[in-house]
């Protein structure tokens, strides 16, 4: 019997979340442990190497004669590595991949990855609170923040800190096949991937782009609840001509005046929603919207969840002495007028 070994590598670098290197390092070795129940014939197995400075420091099967098809950058505990630090991992990382080793990142890893600019031109996804740094310190890169995982081929990106649990039975899937990541998945009793990241980020506008007139509508349409939509209104609290203030509003946030509005009522119907007891029917209306199925849509098409889902999946219960209790747990627009449907 000739096993047959796919070596997956992860990084360690100062300031590396073990806890995430660790708890990889188990899942893989968990599939390794169905492979086993399971083999006949030749057998697939992994081998899980934690490389530092290019240099192999712990190896579960020292023996194999093999190079890294996939590199994973765990993310780091805190605030992003710093630029100057994230650069010693570049070189060697651009060579690996040009050797064939897809490479990947979790949530902060991105910021590592993004060093070696293979990530530029490219949709991935990281945290959706370091959206602004990460644009800032990697323009071309195409963030995606909506998505838990994004598997483009040579890269794989995780969101939040725990999606190293989505991306690593997504590398299991890859090499081992679906029937070992599904079980792999029932012997650790977490879910297969299909989380997405949107179910838990808030709408975090951007506010720091440094154009006062589009500022001051934001700040005006937070504190009005968006409730005035009408672009002539918007234009004129900007103190600007239509075409101008649209062009300027979507340079700023990356969004068009009619996603933002979208977002923020979003943003306070997922509140209503959580901590509240109005019906989805009064949310609606609360936010906004006189259409309720168009309220639905757009919660939909946002949250990646219905307003019902949603609230089932996260409703926080408060007890009648103030408490909360845990959430129980289920499984055309005309010319002058932004109305979000």
């Amino acid at each position: 019997m000739t096993d047959q070994v796919t070596e997956i590598g992860l990084i360690l670098y100062p300031g590396v979340q073990m806890a995430a290197v660790l708890g990889m390092s188990d899942l893989f070795g968990a599939a390794n442990g169905v492979v086993a129940r399971r083999r006949q014939g030749a057998a697939r197995v992994l081998r899980i190497a934690h490389w530092q400075d290019g240099v192999r420091i712990h190896d579960t099967l020292p023996e194999a004669e093999t190079t890294p098809a996939v590199l994973i950058v765990p993310p780091s505990f805190g605030e992003p590595i710093p630029r100057e630090a994230a650069l010693l991992h570049a070189d060697w990382l651009r060579k690996c991949h040009s050797n064939g080793a897809a490479l990947g990142s979790i949530c902060t890893g991105a910021f590592v990855l993004g060093e070696t600019r293979l990530l530029d031109g490219r949709t991935v996804t990281t945290h959706w609170t370091f959206d602004e740094q990460m644009r800032e310190r990697f323009p071309k890169v195409r963030l995606d923040l909506d998505r838990m995982v994004i598997e483009d081929g040579d890269i794989i990106t995780g969101g939040g800190a725990m999606s190293w649990v989505d991306v690593g039975l997504k590398l299991v899937d890859r090499f081992l096949g679906p029937d070992v990541m599904v079980e792999t998945a029932r012997t650790l009793l977490v879910d297969p991937p299909h989380r997405e990241q949107r179910y838990y980020s808030g709408f975090a506008p951007h506010l720091s782009h440094g154009d006062a007139d589009v500022l001051k509508v934001q700040h005006w349409l937070q504190a009005t609840g968006a409730r005035e939509i009408e672009l002539s209104r918007l234009a004129e609290e900007a103190g600007l001509q239509e075409r101008t203030f649209l062009r300027r509003f979507k340079k700023a946030t990356d969004l068009t005046a009619t996603e933002y509005i979208q977002r923020l009522r979003i943003s306070k119907a997922r509140e209503l929603l959580q901590f509240g007891s109005l019906t989805v029917d009064q949310i609606a209306w609360e936010v906004g919207y006189g259409d309720t199925s168009a309220f639905r849509k757009v919660f939909t098409k946002i949250v990646g969840l219905t307003p019902a889902g949603y609230r089932q999946r996260f409703r926080v219960y408060v007890s009648q002495t103030g408490k909360q209790k845990e959430p129980r747990r289920g499984r055309k627009m005309s010319q002058n007028s932004y109305r979000p449907s």
